[in-house]
């Protein structure tokens, strides 16, 4: 992808699933990267993984790479580990920001507790809006017209697009966040980029918790390209949308699923 080199990203997130392929995408395309996650242990895999690779026949080397360890559903965290990320990365800002981390329980509406409702709102959504305004406040500071702009890409869903049983909570912040990206995309013009990927069903570790080998199967059957999306094809789109080819695109919530909303199926 044109411009990625040297790009400075941070991906919420980023030590599993989607955001660890994202990371390691960025890292083929040249880019400096810094993940944030709440889970130390995923966080210190990512490390030793990247410290085992170099050249350009795979991920560049560890100098390119960090991690902080912080929950996006602390305002003061991630005010911190933005701070941080900006030195961790050479000093002169963050150029993307993959706003990724996010959570779900699959569960009737009937079942849903108080407590999991306000869990999955404050990671899903509430630290949605915590990483995009310290990101867009650092980005309209550094950016003018003449000096190109920032962008910040969010994590929706397919879920925030139509309805799927078992999901209402998750359902309700993916919609959030789609909603959130447009108004901010309106506001933030012409500094910063801002638009959202929602992906449809996708291996990661999280999705294959969730489900047995016969509902896996049930699920390939209805998507019209048989499958689930691997994590990598999900990390290909948010570097296109990161690198000068997506220069013109803001706005935008970006659907990679397979088909499965073409013709209604995700609501079957």
């Amino acid at each position: 992808m044109r411009g990625l080199k040297d790009k400075r990203v941070l991906i919420t997130g980023g030590a599993s699933g989607i955001g660890a392929a994202t990371a390691r995408r960025f890292l083929e395309e040249g880019s400096r990267v810094c993940v944030l996650d709440r889970d130390a242990e995923a966080c210190e895999r990512m490390r030793h993984e990247m410290a085992g690779q170099s050249g350009s026949a795979g991920v560049l080397s560890a100098g390119f790479f960090s991690a902080i360890i912080a929950d996006v559903t602390d305002l003061m965290q991630v005010e911190a580990a933005f701070a941080e990320a900006i030195l961790l990365m050479g000093g002169e800002g963050v150029d993307v920001v993959v706003n990724n981390a996010g959570i779900s329980i699959r569960h009737k509406f009937l079942d849903i507790t108080p407590e999991e409702w306000e869990r999955i709102l404050a990671v899903n959504l509430t630290g949605v809006f915590y990483v995009a305004q310290t990101a867009a406040r650092h980005m309209w500071e550094r950016f003018s017209g003449s000096q190109g702009s920032g962008v910040i890409l969010q994590t929706a869903s397919t879920n925030g697009i139509v309805g799927q049983p078992f999901y209402a909570d998750y359902n309700a912040t993916k919609a959030g966040v789609i909603e959130l990206t447009k108004t901010m995309a309106l506001e933030l013009a012409p500094k910063v980029r801002v638009c959202a990927v929602a992906p449809g069903y996708v291996l990661t570790p999280m999705q294959r918790a969730e489900y047995t080998d016969a509902m896996l199967e049930e699920v390939n059957r209805k998507v019209p390209l048989g499958r689930h999306a691997s994590p990598e094809e999900v990390a290909g789109l948010f570097a296109y949308l990161a690198s000068d080819d997506a220069g013109y695109v803001t706005g935008q919530v970006i659907t990679i699923d397979g088909g499965e909303t073409a013709g209604g199926l995700a609501s079957r």
